[in-house]
């Protein structure tokens, strides 16, 4: 199997608190990883590590066999991998169209530096239609993002990431606040367009145990910054001490 990320022994503190403590895990080839956890578990120091917003304190982080420790989402986007932020909270005004366009041309902005305007506009226009097309937003390009229901709203999010042309994605509990019956419409959307855009790996940090039972292929769990179990589904799901501890405190990260 080829690992696509990886941690290595990483640790991550601040002052004297430690959020993480030699944490390894890796995400090979065709994956679904899951990552798990209480509240004060980890999960979002190890979010912030995996897509370069943080550098460990000691360890290495990996992506493709390169060190990716700090380099920052734009720089790691460039690399392969993409994480599902909440644009339209940054940039409410802006039409669907315009929202996926922004990423289109962060990612390509190198490949059509050359092209004449016109065809460079055209051909931007032509993905943004592919990648709306995809997640079921073809017939909202025209709608600013406000208009948009909440789980069109995390639809969004999401096709701007997978825009960056990524082998891996992570998402970060990319159903929340969106109601129970929609939740695995989406994620039935966001898995059938990973695999029509060739994305290699998927990483779900999530607290939503329906979800997680579903659609992951490996389940780690972390607690109180440490990996607990590191489990297929059906193991994991068997061990009423690893449930219970992972729910118990079930709210935020």
């Amino acid at each position: 199997m080829t690992v696509l990320l990886e941690t290595r022994n990483v640790s991550k503190s601040y002052g004297v608190f430690r959020a993480l403590d030699q944490v390894s895990m890796a995400v090979n080839d065709g994956e679904f990883v899951s990552v798990v956890g209480p509240n004060g578990a980890g999960k979002t120091t190890l979010v912030n590590l995996l897509t370069g917003l943080l550098e460990p304190t000691s360890g290495e982080v990996l992506f493709m066999g390169r060190t990716i420790a700090g380099v920052g989402p734009v720089a790691l986007a460039d690399h392969g991998l993409a994480r599902a932020f909440q644009l339209i909270q940054i940039f409410p005004q802006l039409t669907v169209r315009e929202t996926i366009a922004a990423a289109v041309v962060s990612r390509q902005k190198k490949r059509w530096r050359c092209f004449a305007r016109l065809s460079a506009d055209m051909a931007i226009d032509a993905r943004v239609v592919d990648v709306a097309d995809i997640f079921g937003l073809g017939p909202r390009l025209d709608s600013v993002a406000t208009a948009l229901s909440q789980g069109e709203k995390k639809l969004l999010d999401v096709a701007s990431a997978f825009a960056l042309d990524p082998q891996v994605i992570l998402l970060d509990e990319p159903t929340s606040g969106v109601s129970t019956s929609d939740k695995h419409g989406i994620m039935k959307t966001l898995i059938a367009a990973a695999k029509r855009a060739g994305v290699r790996a998927i990483v779900l940090v999530e607290h939503d145990m329906d979800l997680v039972a579903a659609y992951s292929g490996r389940i780690i769990a972390l607690s109180e910054g440490q990996v607990l179990a590191d489990l297929p589904p059906d193991r994991f799901f068997a061990d009423p001490h690893l449930i219970e501890t992972v729910i118990g405190r079930r709210k935020g990260h």
